[in-house]
């Protein structure tokens, strides 16, 4: 059974940090590209980083560019997403997608909220 576990979120003040992961297990997490998403309230999802398979490629959304880092570790079966200087506009719902050759798993997503 596939499953990716998102965690770390919670509420924060800006200019804080945050740490989020995603736990993976169920398909060969090794081999598959992982992004995070996010989705603010009534707004679409947006692409805010993705990771290639083997970590050495990122790339990262305008907005996050500089603030926020997605590693991973292949022995752990984790991604993560390191926030740092956090806005109020980073407030949304971040979901965690693993996706190989049209093959795409979700997580069920972390809130992180930012506010004063």
């Amino acid at each position: 059974q596939v499953q990716l576990v998102e965690s770390g979120g919670g509420l924060v003040q800006p200019g804080g940090s945050l740490r989020l992961s995603c736990a993976a297990s169920g398909f060969t997490f090794n081999n598959y590209g992982m992004k995070w998403y996010r989705q603010a309230p009534g707004k679409e999802r947006e692409l805010v980083a993705h990771i290639t398979s083997g970590g050495v490629t990122t790339r990262y959304a305008d907005s996050v560019k500089g603030r926020f880092t997605i590693s991973r570790d292949n022995a752990k079966k984790t991604v993560y997403l390191q926030m740092d200087t956090l806005k109020f506009e980073d407030t949304a719902v971040y979901y965690c997608n693993g996706f190989l050759n049209g093959v795409d798993y979700w997580g069920k997503g972390t809130l992180v909220t930012v506010s004063s």
